[in-house]
């Protein structure tokens, strides 16, 4: 009985881990709605490719600086305001900011938020602040479907255009080099906590990390009228995909519970893989 039970878990566990492979690759198209008060009601949408954004919108980075962001600290100050240690190399990057992505759809106004969502469900919501009128110690917060120039340590994550940038397209914050001593352009824990509200501030355990915020696989922004109110840290289903109708919630059956555990798995692993 045990090795049935044992069988199963790890039966279970491939398929969580071939659902997250699936999941896990490059993206080059972006779907972008305007959602109204209500949450639900769709105002304007859009479907554009990244060939179409760099043709069309004005491109951040120029393929050679290189962008960071930076990892937990666990020793010392873990906000570390001097910007010493773990930085993320995100690569020599070209992207297009997501107020210029907002405004295809009608834009958006203070109180409202913009939420950047991976192909995965995992997703961020930003304020119409951070957006609209970031300091530049954070920088315009892009979309990012080129990298010129591999990490010089730490993820790989290709050259080139999507999906040969096969990280891509990813979020990455465009930060000025005013509070690095090297003048690098790094987002760091100390910025996250300077400028962004604390309901957008990305935690590992108990530890900030601005690299958590760099969402990986990106096929979605979506505008929220008044603000995001469903539930942050949940995965969100794509607005593209068909129309699902409510019906009862049957009965759990055993095909059910091993969905439900599967998805436990996924949503485990996505957490260790989004952490810092």
């Amino acid at each position: 009985m045990r090795t049935r039970v044992s069988l199963v878990l790890l039966a279970l566990l491939c398929v969580g881990m071939l659902a997250g492979a699936a999941s896990a690759a490059p993206t080059t198209e972006l779907h972008i709605v305007k959602i109204a008060a209500d949450g639900q009601t769709i105002l304007n949408e859009t479907t554009i490719d990244y060939r179409w954004m760099e043709a069309n919108l004005p491109v951040l980075g120029d393929g050679v600086t290189h962008y960071y962001h930076q990892g937990p600290v666990f020793e010392g100050d873990k906000w570390d305001p001097e910007e010493t240690t773990n930085f993320k190399d995100r690569g020599a990057v070209k992207g297009t900011d997501v107020r210029d992505l907002a405004e295809l759809v009608g834009g958006a106004e203070p109180g409202d938020e913009i939420m950047v969502r991976a192909a995965d469900g995992y997703h961020v919501e930003f304020a119409y602040q951070n957006v609209y009128e970031p300091d530049p110690r954070q920088g315009p917060i892009g979309i990012c479907w080129y990298n010129g120039a591999e990490s010089g340590a730490g993820e790989r994550q290709g050259c080139g255009y999507v999906p040969d940038y096969y990280t891509g397209m990813r979020l990455v914050f465009f930060a000025d080099n005013s509070t690095n001593a090297d003048g690098l352009h790094v987002y760091g824990n100390q910025d996250m906590y300077e400028t962004l509200p604390e309901s957008a501030q990305h935690f590992y355990d108990l530890y900030p990390s601005t690299g958590g915020l760099t969402v990986k696989w990106i096929d979605e922004i979506r505008v929220y009228t008044g603000g995001f109110h469903g539930e942050r840290g949940a995965l969100a289903g794509s607005l593209n995909g068909p129309a699902t109708e409510a019906t009862t919630e049957p009965p759990e059956t055993p095909l059910s519970l091993m969905v439900t555990l599967t998805a436990a798995l996924g949503a485990a692993a996505l957490h260790a893989r989004r952490g810092a």
